[in-house]
């Protein structure tokens, strides 16, 4: 992959979402190079019909590459770019796009849920205090899994290890 394909979209101290670009229309069966254009085949790939704010909440979350938010950050996102849009529509569409694969929900406490972009199969370190996600780099190796109950199958492994700092 080139340095130009790995460089986010967005200008993290800018962003302002080009609303012009938002239509709802298909192209003409043509590559544009508009971000919005591969949103748009993401959404209907996974059987999600692309509306605005389906688009415009995707172009945010997927044009600065991996990141780990939560649903207030992604509404203040959007904001900041000029996409007024309330949060329980950014609710709805981060488990939208969660049910249809396209996100991973990462949950930290009973009242933190985080949502990664990064929908493989991978663990987390989250940094207490910092209230901050991080992928762990490595493999995280099992010894042994727990039985599921009859009728059931293990659908993933979710493992979140919390860091503090050292205490002086």
């Amino acid at each position: 992959m080139s340095e130009l394909e790995r460089r986010p979209f967005v200008d993290e101290e800018h962003t302002e979402l080009p609303v012009e670009k938002l239509s709802t229309e298909p192209s003409a069966g043509r590559r544009t190079g508009c971000p919005f254009h591969d949103v748009r085949m993401m959404l209907r790939e996974v059987g999600l019909r692309p509306t605005r704010q389906r688009l415009a909440l995707g172009w945010l979350l997927f044009a600065k590459g991996g990141r780990h938010l939560t649903a207030e950050m992604l509404h203040e996102d959007a904001l900041k770019a000029r996409f007024p849009v309330s949060l329980a529509t950014v609710y709805n569409t981060l488990n939208q796009f969660t049910e249809a694969g396209l996100l991973r929900e990462v949950a930290v406490d009973g009242s933190k849920t985080y949502f990664d972009t990064d929908a493989s199969d991978h663990h987390h370190f989250y940094v207490e205090g910092d209230g901050k996600l991080v992928d762990i780099p490595d493999t995280l190796l099992l010894d042994k899994m727990p039985e599921p109950p009859e009728g059931y199958e293990v659908s993933r492994v979710d493992v979140v290890v919390r860091l503090r700092r050292k205490e002086s």
